[in-house]
């Protein structure tokens, strides 16, 4: 039965963030509904400054493999306790419950979908389950128009901790269908109540947009998301100070246009509406009742009528979209280039290929000589160029996404630098590259095709890790195509070492994050245990003395790792030795970043049994990862001294001429 919540202290908020859900909704296919924004922020990271604000000190959020994806979307202050519960299994709703609760501990259990817009306030939920006095409570939402009838479910649960010894110890069990059932058979309550407001919980774009569209007549409810932006009259349009609106345009609110948003002369804006950062409504344009996600294009004379538009989504003038989620994927750049290879057949070849010989032959009488003599190798470069530029207007989605995993991510971050490094590695071998002679191959547009086959397969079945190394693969075939197979061979290597910016398929990723991370801490307890200390190990949480030391999913190395590769990659690349000893000092990278961070775990454990305190935890977490890096760099360069010493470099003999001269 109930029992009296003394304070917030004791409540521990369970979200359910689910993942990517597949055939409900495109833009669901592409991105976990957890994560579609809410005001500039996602509804993942809105529903948890919420618990924040609220009090709440503990929070679990059950994802599906997507766990990294979801703790990068979050950025609360520290006074939030966020646990990360990655279920590469469904286990059900009632089996996060059961993972994510403390069953030794008698708290209240508060269960939400973190897909939700206008969360209720925790006080309300407690006095409804004080009230029923039940052992279970489920909210509804109320019927609009009417806060006391019964409308649909908001997902919404709240129970003691005695509801999980009706729980099995594992496998899959559901809420609805397995546990409230359980516990009417035991002899429990169950009790319904209903929210004062709808919670705006939602599945699919038109739930997001009856959800915004509901929050937006209210906008109280997101002042504090709003504390940037200026109220604009009494229509409800808050406009962010950075925003740019044309005198011209009309806008009926609520309408909350952000960040750097333009707004061009004569568009309408009907609301409710939500244009996001970097947003461009192009001019005689009309957007109604609709969502523009960050950076999305609309070209004039379009007409958006109740849809959602993805991230950096483009929609080219004379657009008419109605009741439609429109995800990046379905008008991406690969359309847009068959559409201007298409326009190029069509247009009247020949005609244009005489007037370009005339024009070229009356150029080329008035370059100077020296420009004459290298002609063929600077119409080379001239048209490397065009391609360099070519590429990087087809490739500009992918490469902005790249950018955003690099700046998002942790584990990849260590890819911003490898192009450059690429570069500066081509830089110190530019006069044995100067020398190799230019032959363009036709393999290279044979590459280059199959490149954008493996293209054209991410894009089709929605696989972004396809996608990114179609970027490495079709650089490699440019080479190839341009320069021929002897400068291809020369930078083979390098273009190998490109691969190392790009982040590891997910599956990938959700296979290797647990062994990593069970590494990390069966590793550090070994260490601890044979310098002396008592060491008791629950999981990937470490006791030693009177602290606890959680390694948490983002220790699990996976960050050095590809960092360590990147660094390992650079002194290959660079050293002159023979290649079984460049493949030992690769090969090692991954032994020496697990060792490296097993050090770092080993000595954060030993500095929290004297430190404590949130200050100094950030420290070791956020600069201790840094500190590894000049020790791997170590390792590496007493690796190669280690080389040195026990192999033996053959000496080339030559023979001595000796003459004897005669006496005259």
């Amino acid at each position: 039965m109930y029992k009296q919540v003394d304070n917030k202290q004791n409540v521990k908020a369970v979200l359910f963030a689910g993942s990517h859900d597949f055939g409900r909704c495109p833009m669901a296919s592409r991105l976990p509904t957890a994560l579609w924004p809410v005001v500039g922020k996602s509804a993942l990271e809105h529903l948890s400054c919420h618990l924040s604000h609220q009090g709440v000190k503990h929070t679990v959020i059950c994802s599906n493999g997507n766990g990294s994806l979801m703790e990068e979307s979050i950025h609360t202050n520290n006074h939030l306790k966020l646990k990360f519960l990655d279920e590469l299994l469904p286990s059900g709703t009632a089996g996060c419950v059961r993972d994510a609760a403390d069953s030794k501990k008698d708290e209240l259990i508060i269960v939400f979908p973190a897909s939700m817009v206008c969360p209720p306030k925790i006080d309300v939920l407690i006095q409804a389950h004080k009230k029923g006095q039940s052992d279970l409570t489920v909210m509804f939402n109320p019927v609009y128009g009417n806060g006391k009838l019964l409308g649909e479910s908001a997902g919404i649960y709240i129970c003691q901790t005695s509801v999980l010894e009706h729980i099995p110890k594992d496998g899959y069990f559901d809420i609805k269908e397995g546990l409230i059932p359980e516990l009417l058979r035991a002899g429990k309550t169950v009790h319904t109540a209903i929210l004062p407001n709808p919670a705006g919980n939602f599945r699919d774009r038109q739930e997001y947009l009856s959800a915004i569209s509901n929050c937006l007549e209210n906008t109280t409810k997101l002042s504090a998301d709003l504390k940037h932006c200026r109220r604009r009259g009494s229509q409800v349009v808050w406009i962010a100070p950075d925003a740019t609106v044309d005198p011209s345009a009309r806008i009926y609110g609520p309408v909350i246009i952000m960040d750097g948003a333009r707004i061009s002369e004569d568009a309408v804006i009907l609301g409710p509406t939500v244009i996001g950062r970097d947003v461009s409504i192009g001019k005689d344009s009309v957007v109604v009742n609709s969502v523009l996600w960050d950076g999305a294009q609309v070209g004039p004379n379009c007409e958006i009528q109740r849809c959602l538009i993805d991230y950096n989504m483009a929609l080219y003038g004379n657009t008419f979209v109605e009741e439609k989620a429109i995800p990046f994927r379905q008008e991406g750049t690969l359309e847009r280039s068959i559409g201007c290879v298409s326009k190029i057949v069509n247009n009247n070849a020949a005609g244009f290929q005489h007037a370009l010989q005339l024009q070229l032959g009356e150029i080329n009488k008035r370059l100077p000589d020296w420009v004459q003599a290298q002609k063929t190798k600077i119409m080379l470069w001239i048209v490397a160029g065009l391609v360099f530029i070519a590429f990087l207007w087809s490739y500009w989605p992918g490469l902005v996404s790249l950018w955003n995993v690099w700046q998002r991510s942790d584990e990849y971050s260590s890819g911003l630098l490898v192009p450059f490094l690429a570069v500066y590695i081509l830089w110190s071998r530019r006069h044995d590259i100067a020398q190799c002679p230019i032959k363009p191959s036709v393999w290279g547009l044979v590459a280059f095709v199959a490149a954008q086959g493996v293209r054209f397969f991410g894009l089709l079945f929605l696989y972004s890790s396809a996608e990114n190394l179609s970027i490495a693969l079709s650089i490699a075939a440019l080479v190839l195509m341009l320069f021929g197979w002897q400068l291809f061979r020369k930078v083979s290597m390098v273009l190998l070492f490109l691969c190392l910016m790009l982040p590891w398929p997910n599956r990938v990723q959700a296979a290797v994050t647990l062994p990593l991370q069970s590494w990390a801490t069966s590793s550090a307890v070994f260490c601890l245990e044979v310098m002396g200390y008592e060491v008791m190990q629950e999981g990937n949480i470490i006791h030693i003395g009177q602290a606890t030391v959680a390694v948490a999913e983002a220790c699990n190395g996976l960050r050095m790792i590809t960092a360590f590769f990147v660094i390992s990659g650079l002194v290959v690349l660079l050293v002159k030795r023979e290649w079984w000893e460049k493949l030992i000092v690769l090969a090692s990278s991954l032994p020496i970043a697990l060792l490296c961070n097993t050090a770092r775990l080993t000595i954060t454990a030993l500095a929290f049994t004297v430190l404590s305190g949130e200050h100094w935890e950030k420290i070791f977490h956020d600069y201790g990862g840094y500190a590894m890096m000049p020790l791997a760099l170590a390792a590496i360069v007493v690796e190669l001294w280690l080389l040195v010493k026990l192999t033996i470099i053959p000496l080339k003999e030559e023979a001595i001429i000796i003459t004897r001269q005669k006496k005259l």
